[in-house]
């Protein structure tokens, strides 16, 4: 058991930060449901931290706890070291916590680049009649929010389509597109909601890639959803493991990958 305050050393040689964000003892009812069911786990600064489980596990509604689309009924979540009261989704995003969707959420009537603009909207503080005659501090905002959108369009390497309609492009780019407007938050903490579904093996080692480049380069810690194990097995530095809304492990890859408990959720069937 590792202190909340200190740091270590994964089995692969990378360095974990402190304990960032915390859900103590969650429960999640929807009438007589229960999503979630007292799970507890941490966090820490720097690292990719996988949620996995059979499907209806409970594992997009603990994403939708963090980002505060859901509001749990009994227990606490901690943010950098206080108590996080009830916000909503948008006073979430302004803590530095950015997330992508399950199932993709673009526009697809705009182009890719105006999709990734929309990421820098919490960075925006200028008026909206100066937006609208874009002058002054309207037009600084747009020339600085511009060139960082840029720099992420150029990082996932798609400047190709950077003027392409998004309702034009292949399943396997809308994904890249939607993690490029999460990423154009500028997040400290970012949320990915099954990455890799739908993709083909190409498209997903290109994610894979993209997602240890975005922890690595931009030092942003990471929380992804994703079923498919050797995936997140080769990305994660944790895991957490739900099962019917409870948690059945926890640790490094190699431990859960030999948990009993894991390995008998895995051979089940689907809980929806």
């Amino acid at each position: 058991m590792f202190d909340q305050a200190e740091s270590f050393v994964t089995a692969d040689g990378r360095t974990i930060g402190s304990v960032m964000m915390e859900m103590k003892n969650i429960t999640l009812r929807f009438g007589g449901v229960v999503a979630i069911k007292d799970i507890s786990f941490d966090v820490r600064e720097g690292e990719i931290r996988a949620i996995i489980g059979p499907n209806g596990a409970g594992k997009s509604s603990m994403l939708n706890v963090i980002s505060g689309f859901y509001h749990p009924q009994e227990g606490e979540v901690w943010y950098k070291g206080a108590r996080r009261p009830e916000m909503k989704p948008f006073e979430v995003a302004r803590q530095g916590i950015a997330r992508t969707f399950q199932n993709i959420a673009l526009f697809e009537g705009m182009s890719v680049l105006d999709n990734v603009m929309t990421g820098r909207l919490n960075h925006m503080k200028s008026g909206i009649l100066s937006q609208a005659i874009w002058y002054g501090k309207a037009e600084r905002e747009e020339t600085e929010n511009r060139a960082v959108v840029e720099r992420v369009i150029d990082f996932l390497e798609i400047q190709h389509i950077r003027k392409t309609p998004v309702s034009r492009l292949p399943y396997g780019l809308k994904k890249r597109v939607e993690l490029a407007r999460a990423l154009a938050a500028d997040p400290k903490l970012l949320l990915l909601d099954e990455p890799m579904a739908g993709m083909n093996v190409e498209e997903k080692e290109d994610m894979s890639r993209f997602i240890l480049d975005v922890n690595d380069e931009f030092g942003t810690t990471i929380v992804l959803i994703e079923h498919d194990m050797g995936v997140v097995m080769d990305l994660s530095d944790r895991v957490v493991v739900m099962d019917y809304g409870k948690k059945i492990g926890d640790g490094p890859p190699d431990e859960v990958r030999n948990n009993q408990a894991v390995i008998d959720a895995y051979l089940g069937v689907a809980h929806d």
